[in-house]
């Protein structure tokens, strides 16, 4: 019996563990923001595969935005050697989920099972990634044991908010410079028969106009900061949305409306603050003197971070312009640039061919509408070699009642070992 045939009987005999670990991983609730239970998760899998004979760090993103003794940023980096000098292989998951939202049908932590479906806050999203990916190391070792070069599995903290507690302070100790770690693979819910080899850019900004406090019954003795903001609004609706529908790219992006340049109002804030909850005054009458936008600008691999930067402000000024006591500020929040792996990479090469070979035709080829840790191990790791895959349907990501497939795990778990044995049998 070959190789590849023993590492599918493998993931096969394990497919009851794959559920029963997806489980477990669900029904710990890091949820974040906060950044709830980081340590408990990473005490789970340290456990787990200590007994595989991984050597277990527990690493905390001190002084990382989110970092604090009430809610640490804590991360678990897994390393085993095989038994010759070769190349590491990094299968790379955030531990981290995202708020509830309303609209559940099913208890978010309960890892609830109906026919081929795991339910749960991050089941798709991406602890069943993670999961796939353990199952994944552990069957490749007991099939090929004398395995050389390096298995590594990190379990990181943050990706949902930026990843700085997480990849990118592992990437700035080293963890993912090209010397160590030769191979990343993220398992982000991308299609199990899908390479994903980046994602589009991102500059998130704040604007804010000005204005002048008055009492509301005589709005006349002041200047609304919010109408000053409403002629932003009006100003994208007419010239800045339909200049990025215009721009398109080369880049696979999926979905088909991530093709072009887009832009979210993410929040706006303006006038008095809202009071607690159990507050039960009216507010006072008062003319809004500030106004705020945050904005997401993701940008394609053909546009430059200037250029988009350039072209808010140059829409600020237009309205300054024609617009009598408009005064404005903008703050740049974090940017991203976008990346993309050739489809010659190794790791590019090694999935596309388990994938036929688990699923009996060719890999498609996308670029993620929105970033995730790729960023950092580009441009901080300084390491190229990196893709996302994993199991699960993208559209799932943050929904209520968030689900992944069953057997879409058992077949990626076949499908990264497989690429294990491409890169590390002997």
């Amino acid at each position: 019996m070959d190789l590849n045939t023993r590492i599918k009987l493998e993931i096969d005999s394990r497919r009851d563990e794959l559920v029963a670990l997806t489980q477990d991983l669900i029904r710990i609730p890091t949820l974040n923001p906060p950044g709830r239970h980081y340590r408990e998760i990473c005490d789970y899998l340290a456990e787990r595969l200590a007994r595989q004979g991984f050597k277990v760090e527990l690493i905390r993103a001190h002084d990382a935005p989110g970092d604090s003794d009430t809610y640490p940023r804590w991360n678990l980096v897994a390393r085993r050697e095989g038994a010759a000098p070769g190349d590491c292989v990094h299968f790379n998951s955030h531990h981290d989920v995202v708020e509830l939202g309303h609209g559940w049908t099913r208890d978010p932590f309960g890892g609830e099972i109906e026919g081929d479906r795991i339910y749960g806050r991050g089941a798709c999203d991406m602890k069943g990634g993670l999961a796939a990916s353990v199952i994944a190391a552990e069957a490749f070792i007991a099939a090929c044991p004398d395995y050389r070069g390096a298995i590594e599995i990190s379990a990181t903290a943050d990706e949902e908010s930026g990843g700085y507690g997480g990849v990118a302070y592992l990437a700035t100790k080293g963890y993912f410079a090209p010397e160590r770690v030769q191979h990343v693979i993220i398992p982000e819910p991308l299609h199990k028969d899908q390479i994903c080899l980046g994602h589009r850019g991102v500059w998130w900004a704040e604007i804010e106009t000005h204005g002048r406090i008055a009492h509301g019954s005589m709005p006349f003795l002041g200047d609304s900061a919010i109408r000053h903001m409403s002629a932003v609004l009006t100003e994208m609706e007419e010239t800045l949305y339909p200049l990025l529908a215009s721009k398109r790219t080369e880049m696979p992006v999926i979905p088909e409306g991530a093709r072009q340049s887009t832009l979210n109002v993410n929040a706006i804030h303006g006038g008095a603050p809202e009071q607690a909850p159990d507050f039960t005054g009216l507010p006072a009458p008062c003319v809004a003197d500030r106004c705020r936008i945050v904005i997401d600008r993701r940008f394609l691999i053909e546009e430059q971070i200037d250029e988009v930067k350039s072209e808010i402000t140059a829409m600020m000024e237009r309205i300054r312009a024609r617009r009598p006591g408009f005064s404005y500020e903008i703050r740049d929040l974090f940017e991203v640039q976008p990346t993309m792996t050739d489809r010659d990479a190794p790791v590019v090469r090694s999935t596309a061919a388990a994938i036929e070979a688990v699923l009996g035709r060719e890999a498609a080829y996308v670029v993620s509408p929105g970033t995730y840790d790729q960023k950092h191990i580009d441009r901080i790791g300084r390491l190229k070699n990196c893709i996302a895959y994993g199991p699960g349907l993208l559209e799932l990501a943050h929904q209520p009642d968030e689900w992944v497939g069953i057997t879409d795990m058992a077949d990626s778990a076949k499908v990264m070992a497989l690429v294990l044995a491409e890169l590390l049998a002997p």
